[in-house]
């Protein structure tokens, strides 16, 4: 991380850089085996040591899937340390995939934990839910803005069960997707390029929140093999596709372990979703 540099700044330098393609680490157990490692921290810390070569200069941004470090324990946690570390240095942002959400001063060690200078989790970015409600996520919001890091607020999900709660209609009279969205745009509303609240809305979704005046970055998962393309990622972020990071995994990962095919499928997939 650049000292006195925002997330909205670094975003805007590596994805004009490398594409706005986000790749994610996502350690399926029978992903390994396919791969021919065992399903152990062993064969977690050979996978992420693959990904690490293939993506870390190659890809704008790059997503480990935190629960799927976490089964293997300590040892999952410190593979996580190692690659979160090991991609930074590469130049690729992190998003940590942990979809953390608490209240209160739980909220708040959660914050430290992967937003905090020092911590040996520290990412880039974390994934939130707001689920507790958007207040809720207070605590991380500041620190994002004191050290210069960022969220992703789960907003409109790409899994089938999403819309059952994300479409419901506030007392508003919107959406609480829509909700989500407006409420990262009133943060990132003081600042004057990309801010550092950034929403997770999927490109398959069919009924999207309006991004116009987000503000601020998306994440969209649902890219590759769930079925969705650049026509679906630019239909979805409308006038936010400066900062679409359409995040792709099986797609890129079923190439592997061979870290040269790994990065010709970085480079390809990227040439699609330029700055």
């Amino acid at each position: 991380m650049t000292a006195n540099s925002s997330f909205g700044d670094r975003l805007t330098q590596v994805t004009a850089e490398r594409g706005r393609l986000c790749v994610g680490i996502d350690p399926h157990p029978a992903l390994l085996e396919s791969w021919g490692l065992p399903v152990s921290a062993a064969g977690l810390a050979e996978f992420s040591s693959i990904c690490v070569a293939a993506f870390g200069d190659t890809a704008a941004v790059v997503k480990p899937q935190v629960a799927l470090f976490e089964e293997y324990g300590a040892r999952g946690f410190a593979v996580l340390e190692g690659t979160l570390a090991a991609l930074s240095q590469a130049g690729a942002l992190t998003v940590a995939d942990a979809k953390r959400g608490d209240i209160g001063s739980t909220m708040a060690a959660y914050a430290r934990a992967w937003l905090s200078d020092g911590s040996p989790l520290a990412c880039d970015a974390l994934t939130v839910s707001p689920y507790l409600g958007f207040g809720s996520l207070d605590p991380a919001v500041e620190l994002a803005e004191d050290t210069g890091r960022g969220l992703f607020v789960l907003a409109a999900t790409s899994n089938p069960e999403g819309p059952s709660l994300q479409l419901s209609t506030t007392a508003s009279g919107g959406s609480v997707a829509q909700s989500i969205v407006d409420a990262a745009s009133q943060v990132n509303a003081a600042y004057e390029d990309v801010g550092p609240i950034g929403v997770v809305v999927g490109a398959t979704v069919t009924e999207p929140p309006v991004l116009d005046n987000l503000g601020g970055a998306v994440l969209m998962p649902g890219v590759g093999a769930q079925g969705a393309g650049v026509e679906d990622v630019d239909w979805v972020a409308g006038a936010a596709r400066r900062y679409a990071l359409p995040n792709i995994s099986r797609g890129i990962l079923k190439v592997g372990p061979d870290v040269s095919a790994l990065r010709e499928a970085v480079e390809a997939a990227s040439r699609d979703y330029p700055a």
